[in-house]
């Protein structure tokens, strides 16, 4: 339960960020809900076969953790695209503008 709202945030930062960034902000929600729950697959998946965990406790803070890494992956390729910027202004100016 507490996983489901800390989504519900993460999702509404990465919707803003898309948005400033100038892309779909559902197509990245989509990603991040998506990756959140692949990765924490992974981390209770990787603590079961390779840590031999039988402690449910243990298995779902591991998933967690490695849930939020993929939070962590999604939003660092968001920031790592370029920013949005208007070109209008550096339409608008005309030579004449320039003089002093």
């Amino acid at each position: 339960m507490l996983e489901i709202i800390a989504l519900i945030f993460i999702t509404k930062h990465i919707g803003k960020l898309a948005i400033q960034k100038g892309l779909k902000p559902v197509t990245w929600k989509a990603y991040t809900i998506v990756c959140w729950i692949v990765f924490e697959f992974i981390g209770v998946t990787a603590g079961v076969a390779l840590l031999h965990q039988s402690d449910i406790v243990a298995l779902l803070l591991l998933g967690l953790v490695c849930a939020f890494g993929g939070f962590l992956l999604i939003r660092s390729i968001l920031q790592n695209k370029p920013d949005s910027t208007p070109d209008d202004d550096i339409n608008r100016i005309g030579v004449d503008d320039l003089k002093p």
